[in-house]
């Protein structure tokens, strides 16, 4: 017979673990120190099997029930419920060691021991502030020149133009990075600054060498009002 939440809820520990079963493989395991918790029990290749589905009250019973029937698809289409969590897991694993934010912070650290410490925290600051919140989370295989053009145009519409102009060099070192370490197979910055607007320097006229002489004659013979 099917558990309910009422049997659930006022079934007791005692001395051995026991089982309450709920039917097509699903059972919930109740110990002596009073903890709860789902079993799923299957055969597979002609062996039986057995995978957790969660703790109760965590899980709760209807919860449990859907994992248990998705678990039941897979076994019916041929996959054992197990090695498929063991990939899901590997394949999230893989995803957060390749994620841009990760590799961005080993980066910093392995270049920060030759900066000052306020140029290391200035350059931390910046992804933290403008990119890390857009595509801190996302692998950096994945990561295409427009997803990151429109991160920089955030920047870019402040008129922040010297700043975005940093951050996208800096992103591009960090892809560089990826790319020597396995993890990215292309520099989506690095072709970005025709697409983005030029930061204009406002450079003081200066003198040539052979002019200087001249400069001074002129500045000896000087007759009208200093500064």
């Amino acid at each position: 017979m099917p558990l309910n939440d009422m049997q659930i809820r006022r079934a007791k520990p005692e001395a051995k673990a026991y089982a309450l079963g709920d039917g097509q493989g699903l059972s919930l395991l109740i110990e002596p120190n009073r903890s709860k918790s789902w079993r799923f029990r299957y055969r597979f290749d002609g062996k039986p099997k057995m995978i957790s589905l969660g703790v109760y009250p965590t899980i709760t019973l209807a919860v449990a029930s859907s994992r248990r029937d998705d678990a039941r698809k897979l076994v019916a289409e041929g996959k054992n419920p197990s090695e498929v969590r063991k990939e899901q897991k590997i394949a999230l694993q893989t995803e957060s060691e390749s994620a841009f934010e990760k590799i961005a912070r080993e980066w910093h650290q392995l270049k920060s021991a030759k900066w000052s410490a306020g140029y290391a925290s200035d350059i931390m600051e910046a992804f933290k502030n403008d990119i890390f919140p857009y595509v801190g989370t996302r692998p950096v295989s994945e990561i295409k020149p427009l997803e990151l053009l429109n991160v920089l145009r955030k920047i870019e519409k402040r008129g922040a133009l010297e700043k975005m102009r940093k951050v996208r060099q800096r992103c591009s070192e960090v892809f560089r990075y990826a790319i020597a370490t396995g993890r990215a197979e292309y520099n989506p910055a690095a072709d970005l600054s025709s697409a983005l607007e030029v930061h204009q320097s406002n450079h003081f006229p200066f003198l040539k060498a052979d002019e200087i002489p001249e400069f001074l004659r002129a500045l000896e013979s000087y007759t009208g009002s200093k500064l």
